[in-house]
């Protein structure tokens, strides 16, 4: 749907000037389509009208232009010498409308969401490619293949490349020189400011200037006039009863005619799958950028090829090559596909003797034109920076449909980028991350919101690729669908592969989603009294610095809380007591990433050993069993700053407070301050004072824990037995960083720390 709906004064003036340059290249193609068919040549017209009349009202894209298509000419021309008669081949075309029509109903148009961008490209590029190369010869006079023909291999025998050697040997004077000069017109159009902004269409003055020099040529008797055979060879009826008795009727008798089910399922796929893939890349062409729905328009089409098989017309598609040309002739709505159409019948109704002096050099002009904005180097550097995944597909693309057709060229291309998914899918489908758990390392897969068949070769190597003695989660938490071949993997493997292989397997998210999985958790993600027995004050440190890494990066453990909340209900087995400042910004259990009874956490302001705070301390690690005290300051600390500027002042926090409690608070503060490096106010220089007070915060931690060993006998005791470390760490507020460190009291065994002096 558009973005922006333009008034009708502004739209209507250019979509008309594009609907006359689209019914210009239009007509050539729709007589050359039905010509490459085996079909009369009037059935090419009516598909080109009804496209553009019926299809281009009911559409909902503002840019397709539909018509009877260059990729269903193979097909067509099969199926009108299998079925034997033109007539029972309009019966199929009904047929094949009719299913398209129930195909839109069922929203079976999703399938568009699905083509790979890559193969979407290289069609366009691929069309440019055959434009220019199919055009040559046009330009030239060389017209022996059918305009609007796209084959590789030819209807004559010869193919794309032997028709460019024939043209050498074969060039028309009079058609080579108004296809000359209406390439370099075309081009000077587009550079010459003046008449790039005219309201003139280039393609219209390039048409009237070569009948005009054609008539010349004639007049004069000169060799070089063009002859009927290198003109638009419009069918021609002197009166409406003549004009009506073009029309053809299907031949309903032959609903019993099996092949004639089987000649409407495959134009009906095809014609399908065509629309879908163009109306995708035109899509991509709009400069509005507005998306076209494809199941309104698959019922469009189906209206459209049921209304051309009943009055006798070719099957039809949404076009590329037409839609290309409206889009660059500067169509802005639908409008310039339905006027085009009435053009079609106005014109072949009315004038079609005017019609066939066009000469078919200068529509050639004008498509190897569009050609070149479709194939333009800078598409394929676009694609050629996106990498070998991007690139090859495109590029297969593109060379399929040069060297074979259209329809064959884009399964090939589908193909090749289908081969390069499911190989990204074998590669890396799978978010895993090594999680480093309280009771050891788990490897957790996240799989995705869609699990399709795809991910299984992936997921099955993955698996097989645990080492024995390995966890493995697989985390169904986010997803919304698994498809029943993956589900069978994972209950083979639970069932069978993982105790074969020595593997434990824990399954999360899949409760009362799918019958045979059922969440099991295998691996402990909290303190439980055994992980707290086995664990040294090296080990509880090495956990903690893991975790904040992890915090540091986004990549938080998983964790079910309420399994941890009725695990921890019966008893309490914490790995370390941290010590920390009441600041909101440091909150340990969120900073370390730790679940739920993992630690005691006691906070002061400005971290320091109270009395009561060396009782909690000592219940924690005597009573309870943990390995590790951590004495946690931070940097831009308040109660720090506060005991800085109470002390250059000498003055007592009840002086400059009305909360006289912080005395004591501020006292033990001052203590890891040395006086002589004090300053007043004014001599600090930028940036210094806050650096200076991070220090103190600093040598604050590490008088605590000379504090915590001096006033607590129990926990001195607990660290000459080797049985707990105490160690500092400092959090930056502004990067989330724990910067560990130790001091002379810290531990009787080796830590893996700096060490920091005692202040």
């Amino acid at each position: 749907m558009p973005h922006n709906q333009a008034p009708l004064s502004v739209t209507l003036p250019k979509d008309l000037t594009a609907s006359l340059v689209v019914f210009l290249v239009a007509l050539p193609l729709c007589l050359g389509v039905a010509l490459a068919s085996n079909a009369p040549l009037f059935s090419g017209v009516l598909a080109g009208i009804i496209g553009g009349i019926v299809v281009g009202w009911l559409s909902g894209s503002h840019k397709s232009v539909s018509g009877p298509a260059a990729g269903l000419t193979a097909i067509v021309a099969a199926q009108i010498g299998q079925l034997g008669a033109f007539e029972t081949f309009l019966l199929a075309v009904v047929l094949a409308g009719v299913i398209q029509i129930i195909m839109g109903v069922m929203r079976m148009g999703f399938i568009a969401a699905f083509f790979p961008g890559n193969v979407i490209k290289g069609l366009l590029a691929a069309i440019g490619v055959i434009l220019i190369l199919k055009q040559i010869p046009h330009v030239f006079g060389h017209d022996v293949d059918a305009e609007g023909e796209m084959s590789f291999f030819q209807p004559d025998h010869r193919n794309t490349f032997t028709e460019l050697l024939d043209t050498v040997f074969d060039i028309q004077p009079g058609a080579a020189l108004v296809g000359i000069l209406s390439i370099l017109l075309l081009v000077l159009w587009n550079r010459i400011k003046v008449l790039k902004n005219s309201p003139l269409p280039a393609a219209l003055v390039v048409v009237i200037m070569d009948v005009i020099i054609n008539l010349i040529l004639r007049q004069n008797g000169s060799a070089w006039s063009i002859a009927a055979s290198h003109l638009v060879q419009v069918p021609v009826a002197q009166n409406l009863g003549a004009f009506l008795g073009f029309l053809q009727f299907p031949d309903f008798a032959q609903l019993t005619n099996p092949a004639v089910y089987a000649a409407a399922l495959t134009i009906a796929i095809v014609a399908t799958l065509e629309t879908l893939l163009n109306l995708e890349a035109i899509d991509k062409l709009d400069p509005d950028q507005r998306l076209a729905p494809p199941n309104r328009e698959l019922i469009a089409q189906g209206i459209g090829n049921v209304t051309s098989g009943l009055i006798g017309g070719l099957p039809m598609t949404s076009v590329i090559i037409r839609s290309s040309v409206n889009i660059n002739a500067g169509g802005k709505t639908k409008l310039s596909a339905i006027m085009h159409g009435v053009l079609l019948l106005l014109c072949v109704l009315l004038m079609p003797a005017w019609l066939n002096e066009i000469p078919l050099a200068a529509l050639a002009a004008i498509l190897i034109m569009t050609g070149l904005k479709l194939a333009s180097p800078k598409l394929l550097r676009q694609m050629w920076r996106e990498g070998k995944t991007q690139f090859l597909p495109f590029a297969i693309t593109v060379i399929a449909i040069i060297f074979t057709d259209l329809l064959i060229g884009i399964l090939i291309g589908l193909a090749t980028a289908i081969g390069f998914i499911l190989h990204s899918n074998l590669r890396r489908p799978l978010h895993k991350v090594m999680e480093k758990h309280v009771s050891g390392d788990v490897l957790r897969i996240e799989l995705a919101n869609q699990v399709s068949f795809l991910n299984r070769a992936s997921l099955e190597k993955t698996l097989h690729e645990i080492p024995r003695g390995g966890h493995v989660l697989l985390d169904a938490r986010h997803t919304d669908y698994i498809d029943p071949d993956v589900l069978d993997l994972i209950e083979d493997f639970r069932k069978t592969t993982a105790a074969a292989h020595g593997v434990q397997l824990s399954l999360a998210g899949f409760k009362d989603k799918y019958a045979k999985l059922e969440d099991h958790i295998q691996y402990i993600d909290f303190t439980s009294r055994d992980v707290q027995s086995a664990l040294t004050p090296a080990a509880v440190l090495g956990i903690l610095r893991a975790g904040n890494q992890r915090f540091l990066s986004g990549e938080r453990l998983e964790r079910d809380y309420s399994r941890q909340v009725s695990a921890t209900a019966t008893g309490q087995f914490p790995m370390a007591a941290v010590l920390g400042c009441i600041d909101s910004r440091a909150p340990a259990e969120v900073v370390f990433d730790l679940g739920l009874g993992d630690i005691f956490s006691a906070r002061v302001a400005g971290n320091i050993a109270t009395a009561e705070l060396l009782g909690s301390l000592e219940y924690a690690c005597a009573v309870v069993g943990a390995k590790l005290i951590v004495v946690l300051g931070h940097t831009s600390c308040g109660a720090v700053n506060a005991a800085i500027d109470l002390l250059v002042a000498a003055k007592k926090a009840s002086e400059a407070t009305p909360c006289g409690n912080l005395d004591g608070l501020v006292t033990e503060i001052q203590q890891a301050i040395n006086p002589a490096t004090l300053k007043k106010p004014d001599q600090w220089a930028a940036g210094e004072k806050a650096g200076y007070a991070n220090e103190i915060s600093r040598m604050n931690v590490v008088r605590t824990i000379r504090v915590i060993r001096q006033r607590s006998a129990t926990l001195n005791r607990l660290v000459e037995e080797g049985k707990i470390a105490i160690v500092g760490g400092l959090y930056d507020v502004g990067t989330g960083q724990v910067d560990f460190f130790q001091t002379p009291e810290s531990s009787l065994a080796k830590l893996e720390l700096p060490m920091t002096a005692v202040a």
